[in-house]
């Protein structure tokens, strides 16, 4: 039983990163963070960007969240492997397909064609405002016609 508890903390985790992430990225990102967030709105001159700091934060959390609940394997281990998991489609969505820090992977698939054209619209514009889609795993039933 207590497997399946586990794996529903990780699966809520990544839901609540979900939306906790389109709320940053909407309210923060492009609010008074910008100034780190708008080197992802350019032009990348190298392989970071200073972009990549939030990244970096949240794998800090989601490491001391794991070693915090280590030693009994407590919640805040599966809250830290949720965070991760999270952190790895992160970097397989936005990272390696969409921005292609990697050479990309094609498909042709409906659902993932729909992230790739909400992204691309949500950086079209290289300004704080106006922006729209700032969600990753989810988005408008408009990006896939």
């Amino acid at each position: 039983m207590q497997i399946v508890i586990n794996i529903g903390i990780i699966v809520a985790t990544i839901a609540v990163m979900e939306l906790a992430s389109w709320a940053m990225h909407k309210f923060l990102f492009h609010g008074p963070l910008w100034f780190i967030h708008k080197t992802h709105h350019q032009q990348r001159h190298g392989w970071f960007e200073l972009n990549d700091l939030f990244s970096i934060g949240f794998a800090s959390l989601a490491l001391w969240l794991m070693w915090a609940g280590h030693e009994n394997l407590d919640y805040r281990f599966w809250i830290g492997a949720g965070i991760s998991t999270y952190g790895c489609i992160y970097f397989i969505f936005h990272d390696w397909f969409i921005h292609n820090r990697f050479k990309a992977f094609k498909s042709d698939n409906r659902y993932l064609m729909a992230i790739r054209r909400a992204h691309k619209i949500h950086h079209k514009t290289t300004e704080k405002n106006p922006s729209e889609e700032f969600g990753l795993l989810v988005v408008g039933k408009k990006w896939f016609k």
